[in-house]
């Protein structure tokens, strides 16, 4: 009994109002993206042009994605994206920077 039935299985659901929003589930997927490859790149000293540059763009995705997003989940993403972002981009700019070296 205190086991969930078939039906209400979890599903990641990020148009939780009911409507549709396809350009803000886009950049909110978009921003968690580019933070998890900043931020795994980040492991490896010699990938700091990939960490700087997927850092900051999807610091600055998410910065609008956020701005634009409709509901909770969509915030959700964006909150992990973007600190993944800095992380990455941080760790990538203290080992090299934005572009590799020869």
């Amino acid at each position: 009994m205190l086991q969930p039935s078939e039906r209400e299985r979890f599903r990641l659901r990020l148009n939780t109002d009911g409507r549709p929003h396809p350009v803000e589930n886009l950049l909110a997927v978009a921003t968690l993206v580019c933070g998890v490859v900043a931020f795994v790149s980040t492991f490896w000293v010699a990938a700091h042009a990939i960490s700087s540059w997927f850092g900051t763009l999807g610091f600055g995705v998410g910065l609008y994605s956020q701005y634009v997003s409709a509901t909770t989940p969509q915030r959700t993403l964006n909150i992990v994206g973007i600190v993944g972002s800095f992380v990455g981009a941080a760790l990538g700019i203290a080992h090299g920077g934005f572009l590799p070296h020869p």
